[in-house]
């Protein structure tokens, strides 16, 4: 077990490289299933979430190569086996999503309760809908087992736009017999990789980037090579950084179009940045400071499905928010216990008045003072340590598997910008 030692107090300059979408490439690992040619798979990001995802690869029959600093060739000419290992199952959320393709290529998927994130209940409700639609019988003791004789497409509505349940809907029903409609689809780019990546290897599906997608099924995809996008949380993350530490960032092969409804959010917060091509740079100078809304009223920083701010930055937001001058409320919408890490922010010094589960009033701006923190999630963990990174003296923050979990090299690059951070063992 790791620690993170942190100085905080000191501007972050630098240039750093854009890590590949973390959440697309977990259900493109899954989607390399669908084949039994080679697929090779470009960007992924050095995470454990990554690695993990790779070894059920594995366990389930599949050749995996590193072929180059972040690239790997998947190959799985037979399924050895149909059911997710327990102890792989359980570090990982995203292992639901070999549900999908072990049922399009096998008939059987037997999945244990996935792990991940303690951030409030996460449903699965929608993930058995949309099988169950295609055809899939499930039967759940102890475990999930869904089983189907043949998948036949459908007109689906999801009763929420759930990521994970659109990809793994996506991945069955390519190789269907028919056509499929997924209305309420989730849209966000990782999805959108996703599908992106499924055409590359012979899928039909159209209406990509809405929330509507239109499957025609084939009866067999090829292999492909394909390259993973950006991770826009990793960059937003990272904007914050360089705001509160009144540093300046330069982030290279970004996505630009990713990058809006977070603009938006950010400045708010007045914080702003410039983009060119595909390099964001986030100057020294920013306002800091709260822009109400007409009348003067309190603004309010909201997460919702793409395009809406995304959730996974709210953590993020309510660190910044207790370095700008106003009052803001974040009102995380989705999960009942991610915005719980605050009273940690209040014990460093942060003007927070925690409302209910969902939202939390932020008056800035604070010192913010050093302190002892355990990460509960990725992202919280993440805002721990942009708020030890601003604060005033030094910091310790345990339980970092968390957080590496979803920041590539994360201690590495951060020195490369001039922070004062240390990796050490916990024991």
């Amino acid at each position: 077990m790791y620690q993170y030692l942190i100085e905080g107090g000191f501007p972050l300059k630098g240039t750093i490289k854009a890590s590949g979408n973390k959440n697309a490439a977990l259900p493109c690992i899954a989607a390399a299933l669908l084949t039994e040619e080679r697929v090779i798979l470009r960007n992924l990001p050095d995470i454990e979430d990554m690695h993990v995802m790779l070894e059920i690869f594995a366990a389930l029959g599949g050749e995996v190569e590193n072929i180059g600093a972040n690239d790997y060739a998947l190959r799985i000419q037979k399924v050895e086996r149909n059911d997710i290992p327990l102890d792989l199952s359980k570090k990982i959320r995203a292992s639901i999503l070999f549900a999908g393709p072990l049922l399009a290529r096998s008939g059987k998927a037997v999945l244990p309760p996935p792990g991940g994130d303690v951030i409030g209940r996460r449903r699965l409700d929608t993930h058995f809908l949309a099988l169950t639609e295609l055809g899939a019988r499930v039967d759940i003791d102890g475990q999930f087992t869904f089983t189907a004789n043949k998948l036949i497409g459908q007109d689906i509505f999801l009763d929420e736009a759930s990521v994970t349940a659109t990809e793994n809907a996506v991945m069955a029903a390519v190789l269907a017999e028919g056509t499929t409609i997924i209305t309420n689809a989730a849209s966000e780019p990782h999805v959108q990789d996703v599908c992106k990546m499924l055409n590359s290897m012979g899928a039909k599906i159209s209406g990509i980037g809405s929330n509507i997608l239109t499957i025609s099924g084939v009866q067999a995809l090829s292999g492909t090579d394909y390259k993973i996008g950006p991770d826009f949380m990793e960059i937003g993350s990272f904007i914050g950084l360089a705001a509160v530490t009144h540093g300046s960032i330069t982030i290279t092969d970004i996505e630009p179009a990713d990058m809006r409804p977070i603009r938006l959010a950010f400045g708010k917060l007045g914080i702003r940045w410039n983009i060119e091509g595909t390099t964001l740079t986030v100057p020294t100078q920013q306002d800091l400071q709260i822009n109400s809304d007409l009348g003067g009223m309190i603004p309010k920083i909201d997460d919702a499905p793409w395009p809406g701010f995304p959730p996974d930055l709210t953590s993020i937001m309510t660190v910044v928010a207790t370095q700008v001058e106003g009052t803001v409320l974040i009102h995380e919408k989705m999960f009942e216990s991610r915005m719980f890490f605050v009273d940690k922010l209040i014990g460093m010094g942060a003007r927070i008045t925690l409302c209910d589960p969902h939202r939390a009033v932020v008056s800035g701006p604070s010192v913010l003072h050093g302190s002892d923190l355990v990460s509960p999630d990725v992202r919280a963990g993440m805002a721990m340590v942009i708020a030890a990174l601003c604060a005033r003296g030094e910091s310790v923050i345990r339980n970092v598997y968390q957080i590496e979990r979803g920041y590539e090299n994360l201690t590495t690059r951060l020195k490369s910008l001039g922070a004062k951070i240390e990796r050490i063992s916990s024991c």
